[in-house]
């Protein structure tokens, strides 16, 4: 016989998993990953005690596994997409001119905007964080730049496109799951995700106007363009592996055979412009590129040695590792119905406008943290939330929003998630060293919650269209 979980009982796993990882990880730095099994751990003992067998646990987990493993792919390929561009030059290309043209002071703010043109024309975040978002940070480390100012900015711009980018599975996703229209749900957006860009692009100007140290001597920089030129030739065919990302993006081509077909013409390109051997080219999609393959035979600096090993398949798999530890607890805790239990205390405890709006962020960040899921940060506060938002008179573009503000773009921020393992795996620097400087990605909420408590931006429902609401989604009228 199952029991179903108290409150008090649900919150233990949660409360063990935020302890652990504050004093696991950040004071004593260990592993995130067995802390993520031993809190799955915590959880299945009270799963135990409520009941539930380990089948039901082991059938939970995999579910919940098998619906990470398209973005589990898609890491992988993005893996492969990364080796082939070191291998063709194409990546080691925009650094090379990058260094020479873009100014140190000014490019944070750069970062940012060149990120969110891309995410927002190609409608995918990771697209932008894998491709420019991996120059650029080379173009960071070759300049002397902060790694992590510029990881923040390149994760704040390539979520900014993610938010209103029509071609956006989550933009697309986060109407559906409150019932609300597309385009009505991006020009809501705008409230709080105009004001949070332009807070970013303030505070990315400043700081790179007043750091006094962004950029390297000239000697570090020379050497780096000396060993590129000598490493790499040149040509204006390397940025078509660019160019057919973006248009397969814009035509929507299926994600990924198109970054396979992209990796494999770049390995063709790594060969007939660089020189380089088909067998370097296949082992640099597995194991990632090397400057041995090169053929370079002079001394190289640590600094450059990490900035062109990079990429495969390989450099992935401890991501991977990560994302199937975290789905171990989440399958547990959602089986169990202790993730749902919180969430219903949380939302029977509001009445105000403010309360409901303040209840849907609080429940959006825990499935955040919890799950470490963008899919779900938006489908179960949404479908929690939905009649709520609609019987209280409110629009459901309002609850779409706060989805966004509040799921979507605070999942990057999780380092357990597949999207901030997914960053650290593509960029080299934690979540937890770019977290404050992905301004747009937390500044939103704070946005968010100034808009519910004043009003400002919130839009209610008429009596017709509450009634047509309610109709068309089989609501019924609250007891008095």
């Amino acid at each position: 016989m199952k029991k179903k979980p108290s409150l008090l009982i649900s919150v233990i796993p949660i409360l063990f998993m935020l302890l652990s990882l504050t004093v696991g990880y950040g004071v004593y730095k260990l592993r995130t990953e067995p802390i993520l099994l031993l809190s799955a751990f915590v959880a299945a003992i009270i799963a135990i005690k409520l009941g539930y067998n380990w089948l039901e646990m082991q059938g939970a987990i995999i579910e919940k596994i098998s619906r990470a493993l398209p973005a589990t792919l898609v890491l992988w390929s993005v893996g492969l997409l990364i080796g082939s561009w070191m291998f063709s030059g194409t990546v080691p290309m925009i650094i090379y001119y990058g260094v020479q043209i873009i100014s140190p002071k000014y490019l944070f703010v750069t970062t940012f905007l060149i990120a969110a043109l891309v995410s927002t024309v190609t409608g995918t975040s990771w697209g932008s964080i894998g491709t420019i978002g991996v120059a650029m940070i080379g173009i960071a480390g070759g300049l002397g730049a902060s790694l992590p100012a510029t990881a923040g900015a390149i994760v704040g711009g390539a979520y900014f496109g993610d938010k209103i980018s029509p071609l956006s599975d989550t933009t697309n996703l986060a109407p559906i799951a409150a019932g609300s229209n597309l385009y009505e749900h991006i020009r809501h957006m705008l409230y709080t995700t105009i004001p949070a860009a332009l807070l970013s692009i303030v505070i990315y100007l400043v700081f790179g106007l007043m750091n006094n140290k962004v950029t390297t001597s000239p000697e570090h920089i020379g050497t780096l363009l000396d060993h590129i030129d000598s490493m790499f030739n040149k040509n204006i065919l390397l940025i078509l592996p660019v160019i057919l990302i973006i248009l397969g993006s814009v035509l929507k081509f299926p994600a990924l055979p198109t970054m396979l077909g992209v990796s494999f013409f770049s390995i063709a390109l790594g060969v007939f412009i660089q020189g380089f051997s088909w067998q370097n080219g296949f082992s640099s999609l597995i194991t990632g590129f090397n400057i041995n393959m090169t053929g370079y035979s002079g001394e190289v600096s640590n600094d450059i040695i990490k900035l062109i090993n990079r990429g495969g398949v390989g450099s992935v798999t401890q991501t991977t590792v990560l994302i199937f530890c975290a789905m171990g607890f989440a399958g547990i805790m959602s089986v169990t119905g202790m993730l749902d239990t919180v969430l219903n205390a949380i939302l029977s405890r509001v009445k105000s406008r403010a309360g409901i709006i303040l209840s849907t962020i609080f429940s959006c960040l825990t499935m955040a943290v919890v799950t470490g899921s963008s899919y779900l940060t938006i489908l179960i506060p949404g479908e929690m939330f939905k009649n709520t938002y609609i019987k209280r008179g409110l629009h459901p573009k309002n609850l779409s929003r706060t989805l966004e503000d509040s799921g979507t773009v605070v999942v990057p921020l999780v380092p357990w998630s597949a999207a901030g393992a997914y960053v650290f795996s593509t960029l080299g620097v934690s979540a937890f060293d770019y977290f404050g400087w992905a301004i747009l990605n937390w500044s939103g909420i704070i946005f968010a919650i100034i808009l519910a408590i004043t009003g400002f931006g919130v839009t209610k429902l008429s009596k017709e269209e509450q009634a047509q609401y309610m109709k068309d989604f089989d609501i019924e009228e609250e007891k008095k």
